[in-house]
């Protein structure tokens, strides 16, 4: 739409431009023909060529008014702000005009305001920035109580009122952003900073005198249709001396209240120590009654055993005694038994002695009996075969000798003499074995 108001607005200034030149351009052409007509024989002009097309330019002038006309019959108004109608014949109408398309009569026009949130700043804004971008304000100068000047550097954030623009319109003066706003602001800060000291100002009531500040401004604003957002006290410029003067008492009384909280801390320290020594001291009584009533049950516990204890002790004593004596009967009793033991090994021993020894006699004599009848035997084939004796020497001595000279007749045989005893021997056995008949 506003294109559109836009091209009207050309339209029109395009055909007034166009009635101005056709104008212009017949009284040039009349003047160029009357000099040729000076110039000529005649003299005279024809009346084609004194007539002018004011017709034609009033009918294009036409146009251009309604064009003119056309385009202001309708208005917008931009977002985020508002407006309210100004009529030539009944003055500010009280309807605000929100951001769109509003028709209006010829003899209206409209009072745009810009209804977003504006900022008034006092003091420097980003100190951190340096050059083109660095914006620099000058600090609210205000009288402390000392008669002192301090510098705020104060934001407040504030918007005008939609619904109030007609009484703006006819009562504040423009431009409000710096006829109404900054001298409330100032006047406030400065009927309230001189209540209090430098000291407190800087310190301790710095919030209180931004709330009351605050109230303070909101409440004279909102009377002229201004919204008061919020109002901001971000910095308090000192002056230099006393900067480093306050400085230098910060720091000694901070030192003064290290020095006190350092000694409220070992005030508390010592009340802690006493707390835990009387806690020590309690808690090793209660540990010693408590030691001396165990003690005490103990004892108790005791003495009330012993009742049970005592005959079960004696008891005790009774079966041990019991014990011993069936110790010492078995003792008894195995020692019998183990010479009872004895006894019968000692009379088997005898036994087996004598059975082993009557057992030897009788081999003996089986032995004696069969050597017997063997040498009687060797005896009789010796006897009957003579040398026999000469082979079973050679045998015997065939190990020791390898060569043996035997005389033929065996007269001086060694074998003789050896053999004649037991010869003899077994005579007398013989004859022994059979006595002399009767």
């Amino acid at each position: 739409m506003l294109l559109l108001k836009d091209l009207l607005i050309a339209a029109g200034i395009l055909l007034l431009a166009i009635a101005v030149s056709l104008l212009v351009w017949d009284v040039y052409f009349h003047l160029r023909e009357r000099r040729r007509s000076l110039n000529s024989d005649s003299g005279k002009l024809t009346e084609s060529q004194l007539k002018l097309r004011s017709s034609l330019a009033g009918k294009v002038c036409l146009f251009a008014i309604a064009a003119f006309l056309l385009a202001h019959t309708f208005a917008v108004v931009p977002a985020g702000e508002a407006a309210v109608r100004v009529s030539q014949f009944s003055g500010t109408e009280p309807q605000t005009l929100y951001p769109g398309i509003h028709f209006l009569s010829p003899f209206e026009n409209l009072a745009v305001y810009d209804t977003r949130t504006h900022t008034l700043t006092t003091g420097s804004v980003d100190e951190d920035l340096t050059g083109a971008k660095a914006k620099h304000h000058e600090p609210l100068n205000v009288t402390a109580q000392e008669g002192l000047k301090i510098g705020l550097a104060v934001t407040v954030r504030y918007k005008l009122d939609p619904n109030r623009l007609a009484f703006i319109h006819n009562t504040l003066p423009e431009p409000v952003e710096s006829e109404v706003v900054p001298p409330v602001v100032a006047t406030v800060f400065r009927d309230i900073v001189p209540n209090y000291t430098i000291r407190d100002v800087f310190a301790k009531h710095r919030e209180d005198i931004r709330q009351q500040a605050a109230g303070e401004i909101t409440r004279k604003l909102n009377q002229d249709g201004i919204i008061v957002e919020e109002v901001m006290l971000r910095d308090i410029i000192l002056p230099e001396d006393y900067a480093r003067g306050l400085e230098g008492l910060i720091e000694k009384e901070q030192e003064d209240e290290g020095l006190g909280v350092q000694t409220e801390i070992e005030r508390k320290q010592v009340q802690i120590a006493a707390y835990e020594a009387e806690q020590a001291k309690v808690r090793a009584v209660k540990q010693a009654e408590g030691g001396a009533q165990i003690r005490v049950l103990q004892a108790k516990a005791e003495s009330d055993a012993m009742q049970y204890t005592l005959p079960l002790k004696q008891k005790q004593i009774e079966q041990t005694k019991l014990e011993a004596e069936a110790r010492k009967e078995a003792t008894i009793q195995n020692a019998e038994a183990e010479a009872q033991a004895k006894v019968i090994d000692g009379k088997a021993e005898q036994e087996r002695d004598g059975l082993l020894a009557t057992a030897e006699a009788n081999r003996i004599r089986v032995v004696a009996a069969a050597d017997n009848e063997r040498l009687r035997g060797e005896a009789l084939a010796l006897k009957g075969n003579p040398l026999l004796i000469n082979k079973i020497v050679a045998e015997k001595l065939s190990d020791k000798i390898q060569v043996m000279m035997v005389p033929a007749d065996g007269k001086f045989f060694f074998a003789s003499d050896v053999f004649k005893s037991p010869m003899q021997m077994m005579q007398q056995e013989q004859q022994t074995q059979d006595p002399p008949a009767k």
